[in-house]
């Protein structure tokens, strides 16, 4: 790979923080600790506690059908197939969707990476992609009833827009305010200055030979809403410090992001005995495979996936964890107290290289941690 940051934290404070390699391949500029990445979906578990903290001040509840801030929330359809025309067949959901269905990915939204049918869908409707930044890309219905199975969908961009909604700021600034600003975390959100944009890591695409090829950095574009799933830029001592506070039971430096008791339902399996994390990919330009522990089964909390057994390069069971599409992988241990990450920027999702660094860095990390 080009480039990779890991870094490791326990309840006292860093243990472990390393940069190597370049930001972009064939360029003599070297992968730093303050290199600036593209989050993706570790943005969900920064608006997972945005709506925890309105939950904490009774402004969203987790079980009642979430505000009617728009019909796809509050009268969703289910997409039942398509008719000779290619045209969508619709019908009312059975039951209403909850934060809670949204927080578990248990709503009924899906990916189009992920699920042929809302690529499908978008096609014969005409709906944006997300990487549009329009608001339109999120009217989707949904692909089974409310509480019925797990798919990673969208569901925790339409939790962004309930906190703004709720909270009446954009994401961006109520996470700056709520969440970066009391945590330090000053390199972190959904628009990078110049001086931050100058530190970002190049993406890179992995060709089926088995190389790497350099994509020009996106140019900027104002988006139409900030994307709860998927849209904040941070470094990766940034994204510690907020792993650190959830650790800790949500507080760091003093500061206090959300109440013990809240962390320690986030950290619960919210899905009974649903299956979560396995994923077959229909776009393998973006995203492999998915199964990053095979043989194991996932839970879900309010954010994030959890490990419900102990793992083979030492994670506890109740670990918290997940990733970005771009390679961006963390775990938090409640248990052993520790937590850590490893980033790169290399599609697709899922590389294989990039797991076995991932689960390296892991064991030798808490094979140092336990002599």
């Amino acid at each position: 790979m080009p480039g990779v940051v890991a870094m490791a934290a326990n309840d006292r404070g860093v243990i472990y923080e390393g940069a190597f390699g370049v930001r972009r391949l064939y360029c003599a500029e070297p992968m730093t600790l303050d290199t600036l990445f593209r989050l993706q979906s570790m943005t969900k578990a920064v608006t997972s506690v945005a709506a925890m903290q309105l939950v904490e001040q009774g402004k969203l509840a987790l079980e009642d059908p979430v505000p009617a801030i728009d019909e796809r929330l509050s009268a969703p359809q289910v997409l039942t197939g398509f008719d000779r025309a290619g045209q969508p067949l619709l019908r009312p959901a059975r039951r209403p969707i909850s934060l809670k269905h949204l927080l578990t990915h248990t709503a009924g939204f899906s990916y189009p990476m992920w699920n042929p049918d809302v690529g499908r869908y978008a096609d014969a409707t005409g709906t944006p992609s997300m990487m549009t930044g329009r608001l339109a890309a999120l009217q989707m219905p949904l692909m089974f009833d409310p509480g019925e199975k797990w798919e990673y969908g969208i569901n925790i961009d339409w939790v962004g827009r309930l906190v703004e909604e709720v909270s009446g700021e954009d994401l961006d600034t109520y996470c700056r305010a709520h969440i970066f600003a009391p945590l330090g975390m000053a390199d972190t959100g959904y628009v990078p200055t110049l001086e931050q944009q100058a530190r970002q890591a190049t993406g890179h695409q992995r060709r089926a030979d088995g190389t790497l090829e350099p994509q020009p950095l996106p140019s900027w574009i104002t988006p139409e809403f900030f994307a709860g799933g998927g849209g904040l830029y941070s470094t990766p001592g940034d994204y510690l410090l907020f792993l650190r506070a959830l650790l800790n039971g949500g507080c760091l430096g003093g500061s206090s992001i959300l109440e013990p008791a809240t962390v320690a339902l986030m950290g619960q399996n919210h899905i009974g005995s649903l299956q979560a994390g396995v994923m077959k990919t229909v776009m393998p330009e973006l995203t492999n495979d998915v199964d990053l522990f095979p043989g194991t089964s996932l839970g879900w909390g309010l954010g994030y996936a959890l490990n419900l057994e102990a793992g083979p390069n030492g994670r506890s069971a109740g670990t918290m964890t997940w990733a970005g599409l771009r390679n961006t992988y963390y775990w938090l241990d409640p248990i052993k107290r520790v937590t850590g990450l490893v980033m790169t920027q290399i599609l697709p999702f899922a590389d294989p290289q990039v797991l076995a660094l991932y689960r390296a860095f892991e064991c030798n990390l808490y094979a140092a941690i336990n002599t």
